[in-house]
């Protein structure tokens, strides 16, 4: 006969929990491995109708680890906000190597050295700042470092000073990646393809643009917003993440947003995923091609070789 969830006395379901918290809370065995409940990580359980978040796989996960265990890396970058690279396990550090956790989908790193863990509704979680200084000491790259950075500044967890001097004294592995990524993160950025086409254009020698630039009509007010601004230049750079336009109406808007920044002396260029992964080169010839047209001088005319190392060419 199925237990109703308002007749548990010590169990949550909605909550992860184990096997032996359903047997001590009369959950039978094969109620449990029904489709009214489903496993999260080794031993860990949940109603079938909860979302299984990164939130939920780290409570799991941290459940199921040592004292002192807690959300770091690129589990704790996520639950601050802040854009890396997907990855299926849980990250999580412990104080020393004794009770490192070794289940399925779960990463144990020993944090002898670590700061303590700040409280995040709730869970204890790597500051931030750690966290950012712990994905540079494994070799994330330094582009999705600044990427991190720009959205960790965006979710209002740090300020670009802060991320500044912390990477300036941090002597761990990875410091000089960790240092030369926080010099390049900006406030008032958007998305991470805007910090990344951005990037390309540094990486490649090319001046950095202004981020996050308003046209304002002639009393102040806001009128149009553009992710990378060349000032000389008034040359606009602009990211866009569709792949066509979604109608005729939003083309037509398209088109008069163009004729009007047009009359107001402006130049765009419009940057999509596909010129970005396909063909960035492609994309440095026309923001240098545009910025020498419009009067900039000292621009290379060649670009230098690092942005290759971040932007290969995808087939």
């Amino acid at each position: 006969m199925a237990i109703a969830v308002s007749d548990f006395q010590t169990l949550d379901p909605r909550h992860p929990f184990s096997r032996a918290d359903a047997r001590a809370a009369g959950l039978p065995l094969h109620e449990l491995l029904g489709p009214r409940y489903q496993k999260i990580l080794y031993d860990s359980y949940v109603l079938a109708s909860v979302s299984v978040t990164t939130r939920l796989r780290t409570e799991a996960a941290l459940r199921v680890s040592g004292p002192g265990a807690y959300a770091s890396h690129f589990t704790a970058a996520v639950l601050w906000g802040g854009v890396v690279p997907e990855v299926t396990e849980i990250h999580i550090t412990l104080p020393d190597d004794r009770h490192r956790c070794r289940r399925q989908g779960v990463r144990a790193h020993a944090g002898e050295t670590r700061p303590c863990p700040m409280a995040h509704r709730g869970m204890a979680v790597s500051s931030p700042l750690q966290t950012f200084l712990d994905l540079a000491a494994v070799g994330l790259p330094l582009v999705d470092l600044v990427v991190l950075g720009d959205s960790l500044v965006k979710a209002c967890r740090i300020t670009t000073d802060q991320l500044m001097e912390g990477a300036e004294t941090w002597s761990g592995r990875g410091a000089r990646r960790a240092r030369r990524a926080a010099g390049w993160v900006r406030v008032g950025v958007d998305s991470p393809m805007e910090t990344r086409v951005r990037m390309l254009l540094v990486l490649a020698g090319l001046p950095e643009p202004l981020v996050n630039y308003v046209v304002r009509h002639a009393d102040g007010e806001w009128r149009m917003r553009f992710d990378l601004y060349y000032d000389g230049q008034r040359l606009l750079v602009e990211f866009d993440g569709r792949q066509h336009a979604e109608n005729a109406a939003q083309w037509q808007h398209d088109l008069k947003r163009r004729e009007e920044l047009d009359a107001l002396g402006f130049r765009i260029i419009v940057i999509t995923a596909h010129d970005l992964y396909a063909d960035p080169e492609g994309v440095l010839r026309r923001v240098r091609d545009a910025l020498i047209d419009r009067g900039a001088t000292d621009i290379r005319r060649s670009f230098k070789p690092e942005w290759r190392r971040h932007f290969a060419t995808r087939s």
